[in-house]
């Protein structure tokens, strides 16, 4: 097989982008419990969109806060773009908060909404297992990046509207510095949206932490990845 051409990375004028994952949400909590053995619980929730912050994710939210104060004048974000998702709203209302006054209203954009899971959302992956056995098992053979659940997406999927929303920014921000606030699926649909034309998905690869950072710093033509997932300004477990 012949080797692959190197990835050729979009034009992009935007200053710098900053992604932040929410604040750790009960639903998360849940999830993890199950995966290490111990109790499986479906959240109460009616919707994913109504999960919200534990009190450790509303910490989270006030140390990714005080974060945002420390700031310097030219590093300090001019657009703020939220998922619609309340794990998602709180985190940045907690994180202005923190930071004091003076930051932009964000602007609310569906397409930073949470993988779609169809009819398995909020079913953590035990229950998924006994209900359809068949479809935890393609999903563990074709991979998540491929795997779209009924009803629901694969990570593809979401990179599909991710792109489009930073094809949009790149007209209507241009020169500006922007921050998203949303999901693990959002984060790593930047990363692979900046990697550009060609570039590989990434191969079981686990999500961005809670209220962490990930950034890129453009150039006036493209934008480069200087962090990913870092937790450096989270308080210590």
């Amino acid at each position: 097989m012949e080797p692959a051409a190197a990835p050729i990375p979009p034009r992009h004028p935007l200053a710098e982008l900053v992604a932040v994952r929410h604040g750790e949400s009960t639903a998360n909590v849940l999830f993890a419990t199950a995966r290490r053995g111990g109790p499986v619980v479906i959240p109460p929730e009616p919707r994913d969109a109504d999960v919200p912050l534990t009190e450790a994710g509303r910490a989270q939210s006030f140390a990714l806060g005080r974060w945002l104060a420390a700031l310097a004048p030219g590093r300090r974000p001019e657009l703020v773009l939220s998922s619609p998702y309340l794990r998602a709203r709180r985190t940045w209302s907690l994180m202005a908060e923190a930071a004091g006054g003076g930051w932009p209203a964000p602007l609310v954009d569906e397409r930073l909404r949470d993988r779609e899971m169809g009819a398995f959302g909020l079913l953590p992956e035990a229950v998924i297992r006994d209900r359809a056995p068949e479809e935890a098992e393609r999903r563990a053979r074709l991979g998540d990046w491929h795997y779209r659940p009924p009803g629901g997406e694969s990570l593809a999927d979401v990179v599909l509207r991710v792109r489009d929303l930073i094809a949009e920014l790149a007209g209507a921000a241009a020169g500006r510095r922007v921050l998203l606030v949303a999901h693990d699926a959002v984060v790593a649909a930047v990363r692979q949206v900046a990697a550009g034309l060609g570039a590989p998905p990434p191969v079981d690869e686990e999500p961005v932490p809670n209220a962490s950072i990930s950034r890129w710093v453009g150039d006036g033509g493209r934008l480069r990845l200087v962090e990913y997932g870092a937790t450096d300004h989270l308080p210590a477990v």
